[in-house]
């Protein structure tokens, strides 16, 4: 693989800066995409060096607590577009990406790869972080348009409709692989000099993990919804 420089990466980052132009030419202001931007460099930076260390010396503590702050966040950027926060929604929220990315993750692990020993950082970390970014962009569209809909339609008829949009990009995704796009980690591995037809292996295997992850976190989410509405 190419050799990415300090200087090559920041002149990779000009298309961020086209985009920040147009956020300013549409909407008036960049502040959001801005602050986007920096977290986006300092947490990878950060991260960078984490897993150095994971790599390093491996241990499933450190792995656990890896995922723990991937899933708090995650719950916690879900929310993000809600205009009523609550307490309740955030622990409704982190349950369900929390039961169904474990769920997920402990089936590719133990049954499906099976590595040894089970906590090599150097896999579950990466596949952690597709499960749990995934099923948190899900989590988002469809408590956003749960929260849109829920005053002027039924509860069960505004459920259906937001598992409905926010399993769009998932469903997209499926029907473009291969197509339209390869996906970053396929990606990734073949650039890194696997075997194409292995790349595509493990692509069908995070692929699969994405849908199922999206679909059972929104399932849960909105089964706790419905719940929490019932007992007022």
């Amino acid at each position: 693989m190419t050799h990415l420089s300090v200087s090559a990466t920041l002149l990779s980052m000009a298309p961020l800066l086209l985009a920040l132009l147009i956020f300013q030419w549409q909407l008036g202001h960049t502040r959001e995409l801005a602050i986007a931007a920096v977290r986006m460099v300092l947490q990878l930076v950060g991260i960078g060096y984490l897993l150095n260390v994971l790599f390093t010396s491996p241990a499933p503590v450190l792995g656990l607590c890896v995922l723990s702050v991937m899933l708090m966040a995650a719950s916690w950027i879900a929310l993000r577009p809600l205009q009523n926060k609550s307490a309740w929604r955030y622990v409704a929220a982190l349950s369900s990406l929390t039961i169904a990315s474990v769920l997920h993750l402990v089936w590719i692990i133990f049954v499906v790869l099976q590595p040894a020993p089970w906590y090599q950082p150097q896999q579950i970390i990466p596949l952690a972080g597709m499960v749990v970014a995934n099923g948190m962009n899900s989590l988002s569209l469809g408590a956003e348009r749960l929260e849109a809909q829920i005053d002027s339609h039924e509860l069960p008829e505004a459920c259906v409709s937001a598992f409905r949009a926010a399993m769009i990009p998932q469903v997209n995704s499926l029907l473009a692989v291969g197509l339209v796009s390869l996906p970053g980690m396929m990606t990734g591995q073949i650039l890194a000099g696997m075997a194409p037809l292995e790349a595509v292996r493990y692509q069908i295997l995070v692929m699969s993990m994405i849908a199922g992850n999206a679909s059972l976190t929104l399932a849960l989410y909105f089964w706790q919804v419905k719940r929490n509405y019932r007992k007022h």
